[in-house]
């Protein structure tokens, strides 16, 4: 499908502003690369070829060391597998990731789960940003850490703009009494205190729930107080252009309610959905980031960045390495969506491109 010769236009215009069409790049290369991070960072070989048999273990079942003629029945260390593979000489393989810790792996640092500095100052060898407080890595709790908080966003930023839209776009089509009962229905609903809310909800949830439905329960609390802002947008925006020439003129030859909405005023109004969509990500990522950091936001052990700057605050001086990574990440991941957002708004610009008469 062709797409219009104005939004050809705009995402011309996007591509020149160099600092935000590079961030998205970069942004669009460490989703994708998310997206297979078990094949890039886990404790969990790739494939191991054991006499004859080819496993591949990363996407599979646990496999039990007596699998591979180790003496345990518990998950293969195929670390330890591999340099076993090596000593003997024989036609035996393990092909490991190229980071080979996972999120969840708790390993001793002198004997004790304890805080181990990055491997360039001093610790153990494969940990490039050191462990936490219970010995798991940072650089793979950080990686899909980043996977878990920016899908989590892209979630919450298409069910906010589904109800946000389709609410502000009645409002604005209809008008009349139902405007009133809605607008007065939203304002309500806005003063409920939302962090109070999230914290009645998770102190009644039981902890025998499982990791995905905790997760999807947040969600759902976080896009039903985060949805009205977006309707006062659509609400002026409908009203705008249903006092257009062109929708006069689609109802005038009987085109229905939905074709108007959908043809003719959600493309003209689309520039403003576009250009918050950005800055709804970087909300949602300071929201989750900020619920994790006071206990109420994605269940243990979901790697977190919230969870660790918790860790790096509560270790400032004895392991300073925590919360540092954590907070660059942070601002990293942040500083590009927002620079995205500044190059969407100013391409999106309506006032570019339109022309009153």
């Amino acid at each position: 499908m062709a797409l219009n010769p104005l939004t050809v236009k705009k995402l011309r215009r996007f591509r020149s502003i160099r600092r935000g069409y590079v961030s998205f790049l970069v942004l669009a290369g460490l989703i994708v690369l998310s997206l297979f991070g078990e094949l890039l960072i886990n404790s969990r070989a790739l494939a191991v070829s054991y006499e004859g048999r080819l496993h591949f273990p990363t996407y599979g079942a646990n496999l039990p060391g007596t699998a591979f003629g180790l003496g345990y029945s518990y998950e293969t260390n195929y670390r330890e597998l591999k340099k076993k593979f090596e000593a003997e000489g024989l036609e035996n393989w393990v092909l490991l990731p190229p980071f080979q810790f996972n999120a969840f792996e708790n390993t001793p640092y002198q004997n004790v789960f304890k805080p181990a500095p990055p491997s360039f100052m001093g610790g153990p060898e494969g940990h490039l940003l050191g462990t936490d407080t219970t010995g798991r890595d940072i650089f793979a709790r950080l990686f899909f850490g980043f996977r878990v908080a920016i899908f989590f966003a892209l979630a919450f930023m298409t069910l906010t703009y589904v109800i946000g839209i389709s609410v502000g776009c009645m409002m604005g089509y209809f008008g009349g009494v139902f405007d009133l009962i809605v607008q007065r229905l939203i304002e309500v609903w806005s003063n409920i205190p939302f962090l109070y809310m999230v914290i009645i909800i998770f102190s009644v949830i039981p902890s025998t729930l499982s990791i995905p439905a905790r997760v999807a329960i947040l969600l759902v609390v976080m896009v039903l107080f985060s949805w009205t802002s977006m309707t006062y947008y659509m609400r002026t925006a409908t009203y705008r252009e249903k006092a257009r020439d062109y929708t006069s003129a689609a109802i005038v030859i009987g085109a229905g309610t939905g074709r108007i909405i959908f043809n003719h005023i959600l493309p003209n109004t689309i520039s403003t959905v576009v250009t918050f969509m950005p800055f709804t990500i970087v909300s949602a990522i300071t929201a989750v980031t900020a619920l994790d950091f006071l206990g109420f936001g994605l269940p243990a052990p979901t790697p977190s960045m919230g969870e660790l700057l918790k860790q790096g605050t509560q270790t400032l001086t004895t392991a300073p390495w925590i919360v540092s990574s954590a907070f660059a990440a942070l601002v990293f991941i942040l500083t590009l969506v927002t620079f995205i957002g500044e190059a969407v708004r100013e391409a999106f610009d309506p006032k570019k491109f339109t022309t009153y008469e």
